[in-house]
């Protein structure tokens, strides 16, 4: 939500090769490096080399947004055909930017000015021909239009030009130079123009001195995970998590950690457990067909009460499902996933900065309650980048363990019933503290049996009720109007943004409305989720998966009703489904008649 100042949302849209997701990069560090608040989200073709549609959405605010716009304020076309399906995003006296002077012959409809609406207001200019002139070639025609940008909004320019540069640091000095001639021949285009839209570009705000970092969710995991001092990451490809293996294996071994690239993932968690057994902080990485393999290991560190991390960035299922497109439809399966009752804590950050805490948090969070935590994110979080302001105080880093004392003589219990349900850990190696650990049910001592088995199922679900008030993890929150509302919202993951967003456009339509962010997902924490639902006369739940996963086990875990919006369009929610919605329930409040149900699930 912007409420003054610049507010300015950009969106280049080309073919793979014609340096989309390039461009989109240089316009948000630069945005970063000012001082604005940046939120950015790129989509990729599916194929895995191919020449398909990439588009680069940029938001610069200057105050904090929670997602990405539904309507654009600046639209850049590198590639027409690519580009004439997303003209209507473009808002009324948005700006459209686009190549004005074609090699080849064009048929009728196929130029984008063809397409381009009367409110709009098109800004043609010759983007091969400057690019050539500039560079003696056609290949920096990304860069020149960022000029061109610069150069119509009046924006500065140096930030510009120490990206660029920046960005082609590893290649020789000419390249740098010739990018830096295209930007300029860009500018000095675009400084010629007389503008017509009403973009506004404000003052920079003022972050007390704090210095803007632009991380993307992944990249948010790895500092959390290094911070933390992770030790042990063993992990195997797969998208959207790739990413998170590939820096900690650049990162990791500067710090002495040990990666290992393992042959599929039920080795990765094999590996995983095995480590943190050992004592390692251990980690790895997947997505839903690899937290589906995973089940069974995720079931032995229930059972032997063994601390692991498991980061799971969801994506289109069932099945291989779409790879490339976001989706929240593995709740379930991190939540229930595995035989028996093998309940494990979830916590799923609902933004950048929360990835890097819950990252940070999750080692201690596994340690402290002796079993696997996973932090359950999605591709929209993963690749989605934001301005953070991260404190330089590293609050992750591992504390001195504690031994077990024993009495002489008596022997090391390491399922030890306690008042907390929390048995004395000792680790391999630690003098007179010989256990057994095994996948079977077990005593006090490990030992197989099933004499026990019902007290040990009770300990190990009881012992998680406290992580709910966990220090320092917010494990949920309420936003916007205090007290009794006609709306409630509730949400968990990256759809919260677009939540938040829905929220304050519903305030400001004279609606009573408040929001709830949802961190910890299992155990569910009922005491904050059942006072949200006292004080709201309907609650709505918006998220990415048909069945409405989330509303399922909020709804099962209080016996209260909700309303459910679901959709599986592969993209981000959008804000303008969650505010129709609002204002339909908010209309509907007084009336009797009216039982919650479903709203439009699996549309």
């Amino acid at each position: 939500m912007n409420k003054s100042g610049t507010d300015i949302q950009f969106a280049i849209c080309g073919s793979a090769g014609d340096g989309t997701i390039a461009s989109g990069d240089i316009v948000k560090r630069a945005a970063a490096a000012v001082g604005f608040h940046v939120i950015a989200f790129d989509v990729y073709p599916p194929e895995i080399r191919g020449f398909g549609k990439c588009i680069s959405r940029i938001r610069v605010s200057a105050e904090q947004a929670y997602s990405l716009k539904e309507k654009t304020d600046v639209f850049i076309s590198l590639n027409d055909s690519h580009a004439i399906p997303h003209v209507g995003e473009v808002r009324d006296f948005g700006a459209v930017i686009y190549d004005d002077r074609s090699i080849a012959p064009i048929r009728e409809g196929a130029h984008i000015t063809a397409h381009i609406r009367p409110a709009q207001i098109p800004y043609g200019l010759p983007i091969r021909q400057i690019s050539e002139q500039a560079t003696n070639a056609a290949r920096s025609r990304n860069i020149v239009v960022l000029g061109y940008m610069a150069g119509l909004l009046k924006l500065p320019s140096r930030p510009f030009r120490e990206v660029i540069a920046a960005k082609f640091a590893t290649k020789p000095q000419a390249v740098i130079d010739a990018n830096i001639r295209a930007f300029d021949a860009g500018l000095e285009a675009g400084r010629k123009v007389f503008r017509l839209d009403d973009v506004d570009v404000g003052t920079v705000p003022d972050h007390g001195g704090s210095e803007a970092v632009m991380m993307t969710g992944n990249g948010a995991i790895v500092r959390g995970f290094l911070e933390a001092g992770i030790q042990s990451y063993f992990g195997y490809p797969i998208t959207p998590a790739t990413s998170i293996m590939e820096r900690l294996a650049v990162e990791m071994p500067k710090q002495g950690g040990k990666f290992l690239q393992t042959e599929d993932e039920i080795s990765a968690i094999a590996a995983t457990i095995g480590a943190g057994f050992a004592g390692s902080r251990a980690a790895t990485a997947t997505s839903g067909p690899g937290l589906a393999l995973m089940t069974e290991m995720l079931g032995l560190g229930v059972m032997a009460e063994v601390p692991s991390v498991v980061v799971v960035s969801q994506r289109g299922g069932p099945s291989t499902g779409l790879p490339t497109k976001t989706e929240q439809s593995d709740l379930n399966l991190a939540v229930f996933g595995g035989s028996g009752d093998a309940q494990r804590i979830v916590i799923a950050p609902t933004n950048v900065e929360g990835c890097y805490r819950c990252a940070g948090m999750a080692f201690e969070i596994a340690e402290t309650y002796q079993t696997p935590v996973i932090v359950l994110i999605d591709l929209y979080l993963s690749n989605r980048y934001e301005t953070v302001f991260p404190s330089h105080e590293n609050t992750f880093a591992p504390k001195p363990r504690k031994v077990p004392e024993l009495a002489e003589g008596e022997p090391y219990k390491r399922f030890a019933f306690t008042e907390s349900h929390i048995s004395p850990r000792a680790l391999p190696g630690d003098a007179g503290m010989v256990h057994t650990v095994t996948g079977l049910e077990h005593n006090e001592l490990g030992r197989p049996g099933d004499g026990d088995h019902m007290r040990m199922n009770a300990k190990r679900h009881e012992k998680l009720i406290s992580a709910t008030r966990y220090p320092g993890l917010t494990v949920a929150k309420r936003f916007g109007d205090a007290g009794k509302v006609d709306v409630g919202i509730l949400g968990w993951g990256s759809t919260f943004g677009e939540i938040l967003e829905a929220m304050f456009e519903a305030q400001d339509a004279g609606i009573s409305c408040s929001a709830m962010k949802a961190v910890m997902l299992s155990p569910l924490p009922v005491d904050e989720l059942r006072a949200f639902f006292d004080d709201c006369r309907t609650v709505l739940v918006p998220e990415l998966n048909y069945e409405g996963q989330f509303a399922n086990l909020v709804s099962g875990a209080l016996g209260r009703p909700v309303v459910r919006l679901n959709r599986t369009v592969a993209t981000p929610m959008p804000v303008a489904d969650i505010l129709a919605e609002v204002k339909r329930l908010a209309a509907e409040a007084d009336s009797p008649e009216r039982i919650p149900a479903t709203a439009g699930v699996g549309s």
